[in-house]
């Protein structure tokens, strides 16, 4: 009989063991258990990136995590994006969950603004090279370089083996030198590498993951320099790295780079005074209509009080277009058009550009289409790119280097050494 919530659980090794439940094959939706002396670890729950945003996913097979098995130690989550946290929501509140105390602090604060972002009910935080132990698991979290803030690589100790998850991992953002001191001061007799290949493709030569987050700063900076009018800025809130280089951008530009309720929510999240944030100078902060009916309905008034140092309304942005930079949502969008602040803007794209072909993103695009205003891309990748992985690879040096967070598992053996591939529900000694 089946154990509830999934497939039964195996006998009792002497030796970890370890399936891929989701992210052999495919970009997103990681999910990994490990199995050491009977009882087991979930490493990552995500969404799936092909799931629309109100389809229901249901919960991988495994035993426990809808309750009722006591086998299952907890849910340890390596990053705040949804492709890996994402189906979190749906294990039963039995099973510990451990993910980095900023990642959970931002994850709480986008749940007020977004229905697709919820608070986990954290049982413990992960913290840089600090072990801690889940029964006969070691782990060991890895503050890593990503797009996401507080995300961690993680080595997995048990019944003398030793594994070492990369999570998304890159070596090109403004935590860049964390890679370089993963390559100084790696884990040791690592026996299995599952590693992350967004940019390994099926074709002959792998996808470049692009440039640095400094060089998205200087393409930032001449477009602010040369615009007239506003820049509108597309980014993600929850790249931390992104809002630093767009502010940074601004500044030197010369203007004042205008984020909204949502974006400085995030932002004093991190806890780092470093990030711009209400206080900073030359930071503004501006209210959309949809968020101020959030803050009425929710009664959270205390946000709006927290920025009215440094609010900027309508008439100061049609006064000043010229030296603002501003950040953009679809929502926003037609009231820039009320406000009649178009006339000599340029737009950003700061986000993945494979977004400008979904609905959301073609939604932008008309809108920039229609009223006569450039949209440029830049960005750059949350992802390393093969050479980089390759370092990584030969600093580890791991007995075997096992795909994950790829759609192109089989092209892995044409890059790295001591590749071996695994499916989805497989099953294999670590």
């Amino acid at each position: 009989m089946s154990a509830p919530g999934g497939r039964v659980p195996s006998r009792p090794t002497n030796t970890m063991r370890v399936r891929i439940h989701r992210g052999s094959r495919e970009i997103g939706g990681n999910c990994v258990e490990i199995e050491a002396q009977g009882k087991r670890l979930v490493i990552d729950l995500g969404r799936p990136l092909s799931a629309q945003p109100d389809e229901h996913v249901p919960l991988p097979a495994i035993a426990g995590l809808a309750g009722g098995d006591p086998s299952l130690l907890g849910l340890v989550i390596s990053h705040p994006h949804l492709d890996h946290y994402g189906l979190a929501n749906q294990v039963s509140p039995k099973v510990p969950i451990f993910i980095g105390e900023a990642a959970n602090r931002i994850l709480r604060e986008a749940a007020f603004f977004s229905r697709a972002s919820f608070a986990i009910p954290a049982a413990g935080f992960l913290v840089h090279r600090k072990a801690f132990q889940l029964g006969p698991f070691r782990v060991t979290p890895y503050l890593n370089d990503h797009s996401a803030f507080d995300a961690y690589s993680l080595l997995v100790e048990a019944d003398g083996k030793r594994l070492f998850y990369s999570g998304d991992i890159r070596a090109s953002g403004r935590k860049a030198k964390l890679f370089r001191q993963l390559l100084a001061d790696p884990p040791v007799g690592i026996d299995v590498l599952l590693m992350e290949g967004t940019h390994v493709r099926a074709a002959e030569a792998p996808v470049r993951a692009g440039g640095t987050e400094s060089d998205v700063e200087s393409a930032c900076l001449q477009t602010m320099r040369e615009t007239d009018g506003l820049v509108l800025a597309y980014y993600s809130a929850q790249n931390i790295d992104r809002l630093v280089t767009l502010y940074r951008a601004a500044v030197r530009a010369g203007r004042e780079l205008v984020v909204d309720l949502y974006t400085v929510a995030i932002a004093v999240a991190t806890g780092s005074k470093g990030v711009p944030q209400p206080g900073h100078d030359k930071l503004r902060v501006f209210l959309p209509h949809n968020q101020r009916l959030q803050v009425l309905r929710g009664k959270a008034f205390a946000r709006t009080s927290a920025v009215k140092a440094c609010r900027i309304y309508w008439d100061e942005i049609a006064a000043r277009t010229g030296r603002l930079v501003m950040t953009m949502r679809g929502t926003t969008e037609r009231e820039l058009v009320k406000a009649n602040v178009l006339g000599g803007a340029n737009a950003i794209w700061s986000l993945w550009d494979g977004y400008l072909s979904v609905r959301s993103g073609q939604g932008s695009v008309e809108f920039c289409r229609r009223h006569g205003i450039p949209l440029l891309v830049h960005h750059a990748s949350g992802h390393a790119g093969v050479t980089d992985l390759q370092r990584l690879v030969a600093a580890i040096d791991p007995r075997r280097v096992v795909p994950i967070h790829s759609e192109a598992a089989g092209r892995f053996a044409d890059l790295f050494p001591r590749v071996v591939c695994h499916d989805d529900g497989e099953l294999w000694e670590a």
